[in-house]
């Protein structure tokens, strides 16, 4: 345990001593018992479906990837709720860190494409999770009320398998591809996510900014027409 003592402690994103996320961390884990994995894949439940996913909150904002912020909005982009989920886990004892990697996500909205002309996602988050000694990773970005309007299965997470991304919807079309691993961190990297987000998709950063952006759960009900 010595090792994992940078994932289990408060940083400037994963603020897991706030007392809001102690106090929501510790409400669910108490629900599910004593047993860690149960523990977790609760968690992993609330964050995915409690906090709306977002892709449209302003990407300049330190406040949108830190996850006492992302609890008090209820909505948040993959990176919040992944720091979110982290720091749930590190509230309750599990070790956590966060990690990333690019993807190419075919279930984007018009809207959305028109504002990052590209289909691959930059720094996609996931949670990586420290569970009977080995590290698991987990993916809370997409809630199941926007997985119902586009198609898709919840994506599920067992506490021992790494649980990454939807490759096909029920119809059997590809959504995403995953395309490389930028690896895992103790703490989001701001000063770094925002420097690539403004050269990849400056529109978006933009429209973020100025909350000019659109609703994306109402967008993606027929992603497709």
């Amino acid at each position: 345990m010595q090792g994992d003592i940078e994932y289990l402690r408060q940083s400037p994103f994963i603020d897991c001593d706030n007392p809001t996320v102690q106090e929501f961390a510790h409400a669910i884990a108490a629900d599910a018992g004593r047993d860690e994995v149960d523990r977790s894949i609760a968690l992993y439940n609330a964050v995915r479906d409690r906090i709306i996913y977002d892709p449209y909150v302003d990407l300049t904002d330190p406040t949108n990837y830190r996850a006492s912020s992302v609890l008090a909005h209820g909505r948040a982009f993959c990176i919040g709720k992944a720091a979110l989920l982290a720091a749930c886990a590190r509230s309750v004892g599990i070790p956590a860190r966060v990690g990333y990697a690019d993807v190419r996500n075919h279930m984007t909205s018009p809207r959305l494409y028109d504002l990052t002309k590209s289909d691959v996602f930059l720094w996609h988050s996931y949670t990586d999770l420290k569970l009977n000694g080995s590290w698991v990773k987990a993916t809370p970005a997409f809630d199941a009320e926007l997985c119902r309007r586009v198609g898709l299965a919840p994506l599920e997470f067992d506490g021992r398998s790494d649980s990454l991304f939807q490759a096909y919807d029920r119809a059997g079309q590809r959504r995403m591809e995953y395309l490389s691993d930028r690896g895992t961190y103790a703490d989001v990297p701001f000063e770094t996510l925002l420097h690539d987000f403004r050269t990849a998709y400056p529109a978006l950063v933009a429209a973020g900014a100025a909350h000019a952006c659109g609703d994306f759960q109402q967008e993606a009900v027929a992603p497709d027409a």
